[in-house]
């Protein structure tokens, strides 16, 4: 009697899924592959489906959001960047998406490398005056983060509110004697989706990604690089990890601020009054930017049409390092439309990548790329953890999405879109200075000849793309 009862009760749940997924599905090709899930795979699609296949745009997580939806307006576009016409409409989507317009009184400063990077960082925590925010997917033991206490220690002795947010799946390893060190300084802390059961179900497939330093809404760092020692002292299988940061001085450094105010908020459920803190322009213009958070309960599919825009919009070359190119079929057909029109279309990426199953699924799409022309250059001196985009001199991109469906729908993350010649050009140049030291990949037909066994792993894990 109990197991046509168990029966009954699983074809009513998934029948309940195939109605959620009629009504809610985005794409009609996603919604079949579910469907085939839910009916083939007893309990174990359900169970997919639960983790990774609901649709949170339409019934959003986060009710919380909806106080920060109501206080966003859409402000005009602050400045004209000086880009061509198809350039200056992706402006205009980002403003219209993420309420961020373009702002010109600004200061940048490229920063390579953990090295680079941390001593700059470190060296704008100890001129905090009122606050420093402090934002990562990963945040480790170690090092780098004993150093941070320090400072922070230091900083609460002289009055400056310190605010930490970090994920709970990709700080996981955060140990609690140093929380609780953190606690006892004066720190403030809050866990993006904590790892518990009773929210596992529902937010396990949902990770901020994003990595944000604020320094009294004066200066800011947003780009690729995590508080983890291998950034510094490398990784035993893959060696020095290479990465791309961005330190921001200006107008622009409210926007990365609000993206801040707002997860925390999300996270922790209290409320930081924005409209106390001062902006600091730059008195000349300088770099034109716009600041880009995007996530799950967005209305849009705000990365994607971003990084879409600027892919369909390239005339004479896109560049592009990112280690984890998994591509949607909308990306796809634009990165090859792009190559087969004449555009100089590069991917750089590094020779193997930290998970074996993604190194798989990201070759998986290398035949299709090259039959389109694109060359594929695969770094072998360390792992290339940036998350660039290089388009005709116009546009430079440089944050924490990259180009898999995870970042592109899934994940909380911030990319900075930086229109202006010379950082283009600065990044073009280290960008073709990489791809001299890489092997590269032109040759379609001698890479179709690959083993038949390398083409069955990678095609196996293609097909679970959507998941990775």
């Amino acid at each position: 009697m109990l197991i046509p009862i168990l029966i009954a009760l699983y074809v009513l749940v998934a029948l309940t899924m195939v109605v959620s997924l009629l009504f809610n599905g985005v794409r009609p090709s996603k919604t079949l592959a579910w469907l085939l899930a839910i009916f083939t795979i007893p309990v174990g699609g359900v169970l997919l489906y639960i983790l990774f296949g609901r649709n949170r745009r339409k019934n959003k997580m986060f009710s919380l959001k909806s106080r920060f939806d109501s206080e966003n307006t859409t402000d005009s576009i602050h400045c004209a960047p000086e880009v061509s016409a198809n350039k200056l409409k992706i402006t205009q989507l980002i403003n219209n998406t993420s309420w961020c317009p373009v702002t010109c009184h600004n200061d940048l400063e490229l920063l390579k490398d953990g090295k680079n990077t941390f001593e700059s960082i470190f060296e704008a925590l100890e001129e905090a005056k009122e606050h420093i925010h402090l934002q990562y997917y990963i945040f480790e033991d170690g090092e780098l983060a004993d150093k941070l206490l320090q400072v922070f220690e230091r900083k609460i002795a002289e009055n400056v509110t310190i605010r930490l947010l970090y994920d709970g799946i990709g700080s996981y390893s955060l140990s609690k004697k140093y929380l609780k060190k953190l606690k006892e300084i004066g720190v403030k802390t809050a866990q993006f989706l904590p790892f518990k059961f009773g929210r596992f179900l529902s937010s396990l497939n949902y990770r901020n990604h994003r990595k944000i330093i604020v320094i009294d809404n004066k200066v800011g760092f947003t780009g690729g690089i995590n508080v983890s020692d291998k950034y510094l002292k490398g990784d035993p299988a893959l060696g020095k990890w290479h990465d791309t940061h961005l330190k921001i001085e200006g107008e622009a450094v409210g926007f990365l601020n609000k993206t801040f105010i707002k997860d925390w908020f999300l996270a922790s459920g209290n409320h930081v009054d924005i409209s106390t803190f001062k902006t600091f322009p730059t008195p000349e213009k300088g770099y034109s930017l716009q600041i880009v958070p995007s996530g799950p309960d967005d209305d849009f599919d705000v990365m994607e049409q971003v990084y879409f825009s600027i892919i369909n919009s390239a005339k004479r070359y896109l560049y592009i390092v990112n280690p984890y190119i998994i591509p949607n079929h909308a990306i796809l057909q634009a990165l090859m439309t792009a190559a087969l029109s004449g555009v100089d279309v590069r991917i750089l990426m590094s020779s193997t990548t930290d998970i074996k199953l993604v190194d798989w699924c990201v070759r998986a799409y290398f035949e299709s790329y090259l039959k389109a022309g694109i060359k594929i250059h695969l770094y072998a001196d360390g792992f290339l953890h940036s998350k660039v985009m290089l388009c005709d001199d116009e546009i430079a991109s440089i944050g924490t999405a990259n180009l898999d469906n995870r970042s592109l729908q899934q994940n909380y993350e911030a990319q900075v879109f930086v229109y202006d010649e010379k950082l283009c050009q600065q990044m073009k140049s280290n960008f073709l200075k990489d791809c001299e030291k890489s092997i590269i990949l032109a040759d379609y037909g001698k890479y179709k000849q690959r083993h038949w066994f390398k083409k069955l792993i990678e095609g196996f894990a293609k097909l679970l793309s959507p998941l990775l």
